[in-house]
């Protein structure tokens, strides 16, 4: 869910917060219908339409070049459109970045992808626009469209693979099962070892520390965030907290109120994140002054932190990298967390050592 806000935003959750949870609230905007113009030509359009589709797959592959270098799948057949943000950067991640032909409007990483076609946005793709590309796997992460769009796509023969991604189990899983569908499974595993490598640091770093009591909010008109069963949530235990929202599901809904009865030491803004007119604006610390707002603990002693980054918010490959931001978010300077850069795991070589986080972390 988280990857729709950040993708409109993502992912998923803008959110719309997007990428993965099915709850609709937190993706900006109410989803549009399945079917809306895409790449279909006009009405009255002249040419076959062969020379166009030509066309379309020379840029694919010139764009996804970097990204793809490392398994060249597209030698293989594999066509790949991708609807979410952080099922594009698991396809680039585990090395098949070759093999994309398509992406939603939300997907801008790595940065290569913003040259390939849009098939529309998380919750609104175009089936057209989809088909016009002639994949042969359509991926994404679950949400809004539900169902009907994974049976209206193999109406047309197409496969596809809409995975759960709410934990990190599930988000290495995602990637397994990405690597032995698009014969990039040493990708796959190296990508996975980062993950579990990152996840083992960060839990070394916080050992011994208090636990901190938060809340981690995705928006604030209304105010949706991080609940049980989410993967946000799993973050902030791995992370050395405790997620004040117990209850609601993996999304809720809240008002101030309950926010003032839930009394969290520290309040996380996954509404500041880059790519924004103002880069980083923590919206949460422009509402101090609010009426409600400026009764909450944590913002009277100013512990809203913002977390200034989307890897926290994107169930995908760099998810290691968000749990360190989020390890960062909550204790601060007095976190020993190492940013030294290693050498990617080989296959099958073991944990491997920690990556470096993203320049725009914490």
């Amino acid at each position: 869910m988280a990857e729709g806000r950040r993708a409109s935003t993502k992912g998923a959750p803008g959110p719309a917060l997007v990428a993965g949870a099915p709850a609709p609230a937190l993706v900006t905007g109410a989803p549009a219908p399945a079917l809306m113009t895409g790449l279909a030509p006009p009405p009255g359009a002249v040419g076959p339409a062969l020379p166009r589709r030509a066309a379309l797959t020379a840029l694919a592959a010139l764009a996804l070049a970097a990204c793809g270098r490392r398994a060249p799948v597209a030698a293989g057949g594999a066509r790949v459109v991708s609807l979410s943000p952080s099922t594009t950067e698991a396809v680039c991640a585990i090395g098949a970045g070759a093999a994309l032909v398509g992406r939603s409007r939300h997907c801008d990483h790595p940065p290569e992808v913003l040259r390939l076609p849009s098939v529309g946005g998380y919750a609104d793709p175009s089936i057209e626009a989809i088909v016009a590309l002639s994949p042969t796997l359509v991926v994404g992460a679950r949400g809004p469209a539900g169902p009907a769009l994974e049976q209206a796509l193999r109406g047309h023969g197409i496969a596809t693979f809409f995975p759960e991604t709410e934990s990190l189990a599930q988000i290495e899983e995602m990637l397994a099962e990405l690597g032995r569908r698009l014969d990039a499974a040493a990708g796959a595993e190296q990508a996975i070892g980062r993950i579990r490598a990152r996840r083992l640091a960060v839990e070394q770093a916080v050992k011994g520390m208090p636990r901190v009591r938060v809340a981690l909010l995705f928006d604030t008109s209304p105010i949706f965030a991080a609940g049980p069963g989410s993967f946000a949530d799993e973050l902030i235990r791995l992370a050395g907290g405790e997620n004040a929202i117990a209850r609601g599901g993996a999304y809720p809904s809240l008002s101030v109120e309950h926010l003032l009865a839930l009394d969290p030491d520290v309040l996380l803004d996954g509404a500041a994140v880059e790519g924004e007119a103002q880069p980083g604006t923590a919206r949460l610390a422009a509402l101090r002054d609010a009426p409600g707002w400026r009764s909450l603990r944590a913002v009277r002693e100013g512990r809203v932190r913002p977390l200034r980054t989307d890897v926290a918010l994107r169930p995908g490959p760099r998810i290691g990298d968000g749990l360190a931001a989020v390890a960062r978010a909550l204790h601060g300077d007095a976190l020993a967390l190492s940013d030294a850069a290693a050498a990617p795991l080989s296959p099958g070589g073991g944990a491997g050592l920690v990556g470096p986080l993203p320049s725009g972390a914490p």
